[in-house]
C-alpha cells in the first residue's frame, strides 16, 4: 500500500491508502475518495484547478514538466510548493508525502 496525508481546509490530517500498481495520478485518487477538487480539464495539465500544495516530500517526486510548470507560472496563488495533481503518478515516491488542496 502507499500511504499518504491530505491536509483539509480546516487543518486536519486526512490519511488515505491505495493499492501499488494502480496507474492512477494523484487528482483521480483524490476525486475517488470525494475530495473537493475541480479538475476541470480532466487531467491534461490545462486549467490548475487541480492544484495542490505539497507540504511534505516534494523532492521525492518526479519533477514537474514543462506543461505543468507553464500552467503553474500563470497561476497567482502558485509558489515553489505548488503541483498539478493530475501530473503527479500515484506510485512509491508518494508513501509520506502530504498535501493540500488549494483553494
Amino acid at each position: 500500500m502507499i500511504n499518504f496525508i491530505v491536509e483539509s481546509h480546516d487543518g486536519q490530517h486526512i490519511p488515505i491508502s491505495v493499492p501499488e500498481g494502480i496507474s492512477l495520478n494523484l487528482m483521480e485518487v483524490l476525486k475517488a475518495s470525494d475530495y473537493d477538487i475541480l479538475a476541470t480539464c480532466g487531467g491534461m495539465a490545462l486549467c490548475a484547478t487541480c492544484m495542490v500544495q505539497v507540504l511534505k516530500g516534494g523532492q521525492q517526486l518526479a519533477s514537474a514538466l514543462d506543461q505543468e510548470l507553464d500552467m503553474l507560472d500563470r497561476m497567482p496563488a502558485s509558489d515553489d510548493k505548488s503541483r498539478l495533481s493530475c501530473q503527479i503518478a500515484v506510485n512509491e515516491q508518494l508513501e509520506g508525502c502530504v498535501f493540500k488542496i488549494a483553494g
